[in-house]
C-alpha cells in the first residue's frame, strides 16, 4: 500500500511535468503560427504591391493557395491568405511582436484586425492581453461596442494612445479605461416601471452577469453598506474592489438623470470610505453614480475636474451602434467646446 501510494505520487509529480511543458510547447506554436501568418501576409503584399499586381490580386491569392495546400495541405485557403494579407495591413510588427509574446492567439489578431480605426485596434489588442479575453469574449466586446462605451474614448486620441501605453507597465493606470459611460444591464428583466430597490436586487440576483458588464478585475464586498456620520446612517448601495486599480469601488443607483446633489452625496461616502475602509498600499476610493436617463452636458458642465467620481448611464435593453455612435460624438464635443472655453 505504502508502495501503492508513493507511485502515485511520483505520477502526479511527472503529470504535473509533463502537462507544464504541453502548455508551452502550445503557447509557443501558437506565437510561431501567427508570426508565419503575418509574415506570409506581409510577402503577399510585398509582391502584388511591388510588382504592380494589384489587378491580379484575388487571381493570386487563388492559385497561390492552390499551390500550398497541394504541398502543405488544408489550412491554407485562399480565405485564409486573404486573413493574412489584411492582418498584414492593419496590424505593425511591433503590435504582432508584443500580443504573441503576452499570448494573444491568431483569432484575437484576425478579429482586431477588421477594426477600421487605428486607435480602437490599438485600445482593443491591449484590453484582451490586459483582461485576458478569449477570442468570444473579443469579440462579444467589439459586437457591444466597449470602445464607444468605455469613459477614456471621450479623451483627445494623444491622452487614449498615453492610457493605452502606460496599460502594459501596470504601475500608472488610467481609471477611464475600466469605466465605462453607458452599461448594459438587458439580463435583469425589470419591467417598464422599477425602484431604486428593484434595480439593486435585480442586479445581486444576476451578480455574476453584472460583474461581466461592469468589467474584468471587480470584487463584490457589500450591499447596503453602512454608513454611519454623526449618529445619522447612511447606507451605500453596491460595494466592490477593483484588483488592478487596487480601489475600492462605491456604486450608486439612480432613477432618472444625474442631479447635482448626488454628487454631494457620493463625495461624502468616498471621504467616510477613504477614512474608515482605505488599507495600506490602496488608492483612494472612486465613485460610480449610475443614472437611468443620460444628461451628457449637465455631467460634463459639473463634472468637469472630478476624477474620483463617474457618472454613466444604465440601459436596460441594448440599443443599436448608431445610438453609442451619437452619444459618443456629443460627449466629445462637449468636451471639446468645454476645453476651448477653459
Amino acid at each position: 500500500m505504502e508502495l501503492e501510494t508513493q507511485v502515485n505520487q511520483l505520477y502526479g509529480e511527472i503529470a504535473q511535468l509533463i502537462k507544464e511543458a504541453k502548455s508551452r510547447v502550445a503557447v509557443k506554436a501558437n506565437a510561431e503560427l501567427t508570426l508565419l501568418y503575418f509574415k506570409v501576409g506581409r510577402h503577399i503584399n510585398h509582391f502584388i504591391l511591388n510588382n504592380n499586381r494589384a489587378a491580379y490580386g484575388k487571381q493570386i491569392i487563388i492559385n497561390l493557395s492552390a499551390l500550398l495546400t497541394q504541398n502543405f495541405g488544408s489550412g491554407w485557403s485562399d480565405k485564409h491568405l486573404r486573413h493574412c494579407l489584411h492582418t498584414a495591413e492593419t496590424i505593425t510588427e511591433e503590435q504582432i511582436v508584443s500580443a504573441v509574446q503576452r499570448q494573444l492567439s491568431w483569432t484575437h489578431i484576425k478579429t482586431i484586425s477588421y477594426e477600421e480605426n487605428p486607435l480602437k485596434r490599438h485600445f482593443y489588442l491591449e484590453m484582451a492581453i490586459n483582461q485576458r479575453w478569449n477570442t468570444r469574449t473579443l469579440s462579444d466586446q467589439m459586437d457591444k461596442m466597449l470602445y464607444e462605451r468605455t469613459a477614456i474614448a471621450q479623451k483627445p486620441e494623444e491622452q487614449i494612445s498615453q492610457a493605452l501605453i502606460e496599460l502594459k507597465s501596470e504601475d500608472l493606470i488610467n481609471p477611464d479605461l475600466f469605466f465605462k459611460s453607458s452599461y448594459i444591464l438587458d439580463f435583469m428583466g425589470l419591467k417598464n416601471t422599477f425602484s431604486e430597490n428593484d434595480l439593486e436586487k435585480a442586479l445581486i440576483g444576476n451578480i455574476e452577469n453584472f460583474i461581466l458588464e461592469l468589467g474584468n478585475g471587480f470584487a463584490f464586498l457589500e450591499r447596503q453598506k453602512r454608513i454611519s456620520i454623526d449618529a445619522i446612517d447612511y447606507h451605500l448601495d453596491l460595494l466592490f474592489y477593483h484588483r488592478k486599480l487596487r480601489r475600492l469601488v462605491a456604486i450608486d443607483l439612480k432613477i432618472g438623470k444625474f442631479k447635482p446633489q448626488h454628487k454631494a452625496q457620493m463625495e461624502l461616502y468616498l471621504r467616510w470610505l477613504k477614512k474608515h475602509e482605505m488599507q495600506e498600499g490602496e488608492e483612494a476610493p472612486i465613485g460610480l453614480l449610475l443614472c437611468s436617463e443620460g444628461n451628457t452636458e449637465h455631467i460634463e458642465l459639473l463634472m468637469l475636474d472630478e476624477k474620483e467620481i463617474k457618472v454613466a448611464q444604465y440601459l436596460t435593453e441594448l440599443p443599436s451602434k448608431e445610438w453609442f455612435a451619437d452619444k459618443l460624438h456629443r460627449a466629445i464635443e462637449i468636451t471639446k467646446m468645454n476645453q476651448e472655453t477653459t
